[in-house]
């Protein structure tokens, strides 16, 4: 099985609301993601969490805001890409907001690793 890591990406608005939501609201939002980490079973490696407040580190020491919308991670693992592509269809995190997205990429071995 290759492994894959998921990126989730959210407008900061829709991340600073997540801030202002209540204990049993959160909750309430992570019943549909429980609910798909079910359905993968053994294909999720790690749930992973929710990222914020990213940086942009420059090769001269310098720092920005990140502004690719990086909202969290999880890790998952298929035969292939396509397969990983079918276990990411009806995310939950796709309905969050009209402006999220998911990215997947195929994290490949390190050779003598």
């Amino acid at each position: 099985m290759k492994k894959y890591i998921v990126l989730y990406h959210a407008p900061q608005d829709a991340m600073k609301g997540m801030e202002n939501m209540s204990k049993d609201e959160q909750a309430k939002g992570m019943e549909a993601w429980m609910q798909w980490a079910n359905k993968l079973g053994s294909n999720l490696v790690d749930m992973g969490t929710p990222l914020m407040n990213g940086q942009h580190l420059s090769p001269d020491g310098k720092s920005t805001a990140s502004k690719k919308q990086v909202s969290g991670y999880s890790v998952i693992q298929a035969e292939s890409l396509e397969n990983a592509k079918k276990l990411l269809e009806g995310h939950p995190h796709l309905g969050w907001n009209a402006e999220c997205s998911i990215e997947v990429h195929e994290a490949m071995p390190l050779p003598g690793m």
